[in-house]
């Protein structure tokens, strides 16, 4: 018999490991900084992450992405990790946490 999927475990092993990237251009993680749109996860243990960047010119606009999926795919039982960028809708201050806006003295 096969092991059902505990997708909120596993939900919450990789909210632990994209809220271990930082920008390199500002001190917060991806997660609280709002650069992570969804994550999905199915039967297969295949990711798929949705995110973007601060602009479209970020200088880590190759390298970002590229972590992000090595560093999912360091998660036990993940077989596959997909990262797509998109920048719709475009990143904004609004789409940080308050945890990041209070690292960054905005609130």
């Amino acid at each position: 018999m096969e092991q059902e999927i505990d997708t909120n475990e596993l939900g919450e092993s990789i909210v632990r490991v994209l809220k271990g990237i930082y920008d390199p251009e500002i001190p917060v993680d991806i997660y609280e900084l709002g650069l992570i749109y969804d994550v999905m996860v199915n039967t297969d243990y295949e990711v798929k992450i949705l995110m973007t960047l601060t602009s479209p010119n970020c200088p880590v606009a190759e390298s970002l992405p590229r972590e992000v999926e090595e560093k999912v795919k360091g998660i036990e039982n993940i077989k596959d990790v997909d990262v797509e960028i998109t920048f719709d809708p475009p990143w904004s201050k609004d789409l940080m946490s308050e945890e990041a806006k209070l690292e960054l003295g905005m609130l």
